[in-house]
């Protein structure tokens, strides 16, 4: 039991307990959170910084503090995919998201399915969004809740009960607050999580020796593994990690707690604002995956690469500092698991049971819904954790981010044009979604790194991320079908968008 690094741990798990409850009554309409708007979207009513540290907080989770050092602990080079594909994605981002949110914030539109249905009046496809939003969500609030577990097994607690006592406080503020209560804890989150990394990638080469020695240190340890690894990438490791990082910007703006932040936003200006300071992030992300040469040069030994980084901090700093840095973490995992729960409960509410009553619901019963249905949602995260072995939630959210591409075709490309014909675009969903599921299946969902094997004269054997074959297929099967619906006629529904949202 580490005494002091627990009392530290309490102590800011305590003050962001505090700041959750209190975001209640911060920036609170004199009507009150009864809309799933203001409860939901906190009345698209933040600025610039507000919405930088939210979809910080949003995007940068306490499993990507771990996840990401853990990959470069346990498999070396291949796991900095994660820092060129944060520096693709915020292009990516100004060019989409500031047109989403005008159309969506003309229509009052709270989820990206919301857009579909308006863009395309087809029932079936804004289900098949929502629920891919959804089921992607799952594994991946449970993956925050792993986070966690990591930290508080790490300064010695063990059994669930701590556990337990995290989700029940993080669900009670959530409810109560609903997306202020993520923004206010995002900006301790990110102050705490920026003096960890800089105090940690100054600190810890000071006493190892220097970064040469670092990377010397962890490129011995890499070859050692089983199978060996090394700090450089090998040449048949080039095309995974290039799709890696391809495939996974493809994916984070699709994330349905991406939506929530960005359409939290007052105006289409601070979403470019932030795409343009984001980057920030970028350069944070490169100064965390570090972390895991540092273990390795450090010495830190186990066989779970997740425990790598909080084992790290428990080694090299005095217990108070690494008390602070397990903390750092632990919020980090709050921030992103409040968002996804939330934006869970606005699809199920909005396009989900939504899309099949025929009695539209007021806005205070929306806003009920939701809130009934972001403490449903956490409490599954939490019963996937406690009853099914880690690597289940880790493996799960490999095939999350598998789904969560196929919905490139409906949302990025039409936010730019309506050409595709809605029913082309649910068969090009089924046809990815099938093909990226088997093929991480064909893996044990070990790997999300598929081999496809195509004919020599085409180049023989491509070692790429699933996403990225599944769209491909996904975006054939849309054309085709799309071309094939139209010389039949066959009824293209109704787009209800106004046509001027998307100019500018």
């Amino acid at each position: 039991m580490h005494t002091t690094a627990l009392l530290i741990f309490c102590f800011f798990f305590l003050l962001v307990t505090f700041a959750g409850f209190w975001a209640a009554r911060w920036r609170r309409p004199a009507s009150g959170m009864g809309s799933l708007e203001e409860w939901g979207l906190a009345g698209r009513s933040f600025g610039t910084w507000i919405t930088w540290f939210l979809i910080g907080g949003d995007l940068y989770t306490a499993y990507t503090v771990i996840a990401v050092p853990a990959a470069l602990y346990g498999a070396g080079a291949i796991g900095f995919f994660a820092v060129p594909y944060a520096i693709i994605a915020y292009p990516y981002m100004m060019l989409v998201l500031p047109r989403l949110w005008t159309v969506c914030h003309r229509h009052g539109y709270v989820t990206f399915a919301d857009f579909i249905s308006g863009r395309y009046g087809n029932r079936w496809l804004t289900v098949a969004i929502a629920l891919t939003g959804v089921l992607a969500l799952m594994p991946y609030i449970a993956l925050q809740l792993v986070g966690i577990r990591v930290v508080i097994s790490s300064i010695g607690i063990q059994g669930e009960w701590p556990l337990a006592t995290a989700f029940i406080i993080l669900a009670a503020y959530t409810y109560s607050s609903g997306l202020r209560a993520p923004a206010v804890i995002a900006i301790v989150k990110d102050v705490m999580l920026y003096i960890m990394v800089l105090a940690a990638l100054i600190i810890i080469p000071i006493k190892l020796g220097g970064y040469a020695r670092i990377f010397e240190l962890a490129n011995q340890s890499l070859a050692a593994h089983t199978p060996p690894a090394t700090i450089f990438l090998r040449r048949g490791q080039f095309l995974g990690y290039s799709t890696l990082a391809i495939g996974s910007a493809i994916a984070l703006m699709l994330y349905p707690h991406t939506a929530t932040a960005v359409l939290s936003a007052k105006n289409a200006n601070v979403v470019r604002r932030n795409a343009a300071m984001l980057p920030a992030y970028s350069f944070l992300l490169g100064l965390i995956a570090l972390l895991g040469y540092l273990a390795l040069a450090a010495g830190v030994a186990t066989k779970d690469t997740s425990a790598a980084v909080p084992l790290l901090f428990l080694k090299m700093f005095p217990e108070w500092f690494a008390g602070f840095c397990l903390a750092a973490i632990a919020i980090g995992a709050l921030v992103p698991a409040a968002i996804m729960s939330i934006a869970a409960s606005n699809l199920f509410t909005r396009n989900l049971y939504g899309a099949f009553v025929r009695k539209k619901m007021t806005p205070q019963q929306e806003s009920s819904m939701a809130k009934v249905v972001s403490l449903v949602v956490k409490f599954g995260a939490l019963v996937f954790v406690l009853w099914l072995p880690t690597p289940y939630a880790i493996e799960m959210q490999l095939l999350g981010g598998i789904w969560i591409g196929q919905m490139f075709p409906s949302v990025v490309i039409g936010v730019f044009t309506r050409w595709f014909h809605p029913w082309a675009l649910v068969a090009g969903w089924a046809a990815g979604l099938a093909s990226g599921t088997a093929m991480a299946f064909s893996l044990g969902l070990k790997s999300s790194v598929y081999s496809l094997h195509l004919p020599l004269a085409l180049g023989g054997t491509y070692a790429m991320y699933a996403a990225v074959p599944a769209l491909l297929l996904n975006l054939l099967v849309s054309v085709v079908l799309t071309l094939i619906f139209r010389l039949t006629k066959i009824d293209p529904g109704t787009d209800v968008t106004d046509a001027s949202a998307y100019i500018g």
